[in-house]
């Protein structure tokens, strides 16, 4: 009880904040005695990357260990060799790792303990508890039942215990097809709870596991291998969603039955369900075969690694989930939460630079052909511990389309006829004018500049209204844009009536001819940096080059989230 007492005044120290249900059930069992530790685990099926969701879990499950000094387990659930893959193991580890849910030397996986799920199964059949049955999937689902109806007892529910002893041996031994016998649990065909109506526990299924080879031709079901998983990791509390609440009493059925000594205990929490966004595998399967999406990690995606190649960061993505909080009542959460913390992360931190998305050319008339001026521009007004960069300025310059018009509207204050504006960071300029091709679009924009009006220079003859950024076209640098927006239609709803996702047409769109100030020499993947008034843009991962620089827009600067403080 030392110990204990130790962990929870540990816990009481931090800071002062109202505890979540799951906290205060850990609190209470500690306090009686039930545990003297605290042991949590992240066990995902290795059938997919991980998703926002996700995150959620594995964060909650390693804060509530590192909040009460225990442990943290990374366990794979490969218990469906039908679905699994290296390629799900590989992205889900380099996730959890990116999230800094460290698990140290704490890696397990299912499938290493196939041999005891099996003595497990066996112990049942001793017992009286499991039996091999010959029904089909369908006649299973049959003898059922459903809310309404209680089950039928499998006319091989009575077969002694020396028979289903030999019978699972031979289903073992590979004697047997795919689907021809299955082991069932012998509970209550009457149970109103359909998980209790004898499931199956294990089935056939000859095909290579990823991590035990050919050596298994049984593989144990999902509800059975789960909670025989945390009993031998002597996990205290299993925290899952509320989808498996109705599985808990299997769950602390099959520990029980075992006989496992201090059986883990099973806690739901809710599911984070996001708005307009995809996170069910099936669908984003479809995505990526389909060609509509270019992998698992498409920025317009909410996987963990799609979230990482955009440009979220590890903090955004656990301040978000910290917002979001622990309930037992599902809910959705805007997406529009999820950009705020991204917002909120990166505004102090990240270089606020030039880069024109749409460019036009903007020529000073009366500044000095060739020359090229370095001028001090400061990093991020709002934080002047980033200091200041040299930015070129030249008499040809680009700028964006929109910061030009030659007949603005009212409360237009840009460049237009016989307006001034201030380039930031530079100087005053007065448009004198414009060149237009011969469908009459505009190509090229004429002003003139005051050199008395440098930043800087404490000039304070006049003022104006509007400030544009811009690039030097001498020394500018080609670069691709990516913009993205929710790959679902958000106004018509995520499902067509057939069940098929209903998309946004405009869900990417790449700007390949954008200009970036020559301050990116040395930005590689994942950088991110705020390009002023056009978002927060991360170097992706994929298909950036320093020959040939591709962005992808985190997030606009405007924000629809507002923070209830």
């Amino acid at each position: 009880m030392e110990e204990v007492t130790k962990v929870l005044e540990t816990a009481e120290k931090e800071e002062t904040v109202s505890k979540n249900f799951i906290e205060q059930e850990i609190e209470k069992d500690l306090a009686e005695g039930v545990y003297d530790h605290v042991q949590t685990r992240f066990p995902p099926e290795p059938n997919g990357y991980l998703h926002i969701g996700h995150a959620k879990s594995i964060l909650l499950n390693y804060g509530l260990a590192k909040k009460y000094n225990g442990k943290f387990n990374m366990r794979f659930d490969d218990t469906n060799p039908t679905k699994e893959k290296v390629e799900f193991v590989e992205s889900i580890l380099a996730d959890i790792k990116w999230l800094g849910a460290d698990f140290e030397d704490r890696l397990f996986f299912a499938s290493n303990y196939f041999e005891q799920m099996y003595e497990c199964a066996v112990f049942l059949i001793k017992k009286g508890k499991a039996f091999v049955c010959d029904l089909t999937a369908d006649e299973i689902r049959e003898y059922r039942g459903d809310f309404k109806t209680p089950g039928k007892e499998s006319p091989y529910r009575n077969r002694s215990v020396e028979e289903n002893l030999k019978l699972f041996e031979e289903m073992k031994a590979g004697v047997y097809q795919d689907g021809e016998k299955v082991l069932r649990a012998k509970i209550d065909m009457a149970s109103p709870n359909i998980n209790m109506r004898d499931p199956v526990i294990y089935r056939v299924a000859h095909m290579s596991h990823h991590n035990t080879g050919d050596a298994w031709c049984i593989y144990p079901m999902y509800d059975f291998a789960h909670p025989i998983e945390d009993a031998i990791e002597h996990i205290t509390h299993s925290i899952c969603t509320l989808e498996f609440e109705d599985h808990r009493p299997l769950y602390d059925w099959v520990v029980r039955e075992c006989e496992f000594e201090n059986p883990p205990r099973q806690i739901e929490f809710a599911k984070l369900y996001l708005t307009n966004v995809v996170t069910g595998k099936r669908y984003i399967k479809k995505l990526v075969e389909d060609g509509i999406v270019d992998g698992w990690d498409d920025p317009r995606l909410v996987s963990i690694a799609a979230l990482r190649r955009r440009g979220y960061t590890p903090e955004s993505i656990r301040m978000f989930v910290d917002l979001v909080g622990v309930s037992k009542a599902n809910s959705s959460v805007d997406y529009a939460m999820l950009e705020y913390c991204i917002r909120e992360d990166l505004k102090l931190k990240k270089s606020r630079m030039m880069a024109v998305l749409d460019p036009i050319k903007l020529v000073i008339d009366n500044y000095p052909e060739g020359q090229v001026e370095m001028l001090d521009v400061p990093n991020n007004l709002e934080n002047p511990e980033l200091g200041e960069r040299k930015v070129p300025f030249a008499k040809e310059l680009y700028i964006e389309r929109e910061d030009f018009m030659e007949e603005p509207p009212k409360k237009y204050f840009r460049l237009f006829p016989g307006n001034e504006v201030r380039l930031m960071g530079a100087y005053f300029v007065t448009c004198t004018g414009c060149e237009k091709d011969e469908n009459g679009n505009v190509t090229v924009v004429h002003a003139t500049y005051d050199p008395e009006t440098k930043s800087g220079s404490g000039f304070t003859g006049r003022k104006v209204k509007g400030t544009i950024h811009w690039v030097a076209v001498p020394t500018a640098v080609q670069a691709e844009c990516r913009l993205y927006e929710n790959i679902v239609d958000e106004e018509k709803g995520k499902l067509n009536a057939d069940g098929s996702l209903n998309l946004n047409p405009n869900s990417l769109t790449i700007l390949k001819e954008c200009y970036v100030e020559p301050n990116f020499g040395d930005a590689k993947a994942y950088d991110s940096y705020q390009f002023v008034r056009n978002g927060f843009f991360c170097v992706d991962c994929k298909d950036s080059t320093p020959e040939h620089l591709v962005f992808n827009r985190i997030v606009s600067l405007k924000s629809s989230f507002k923070l209830n403080k």
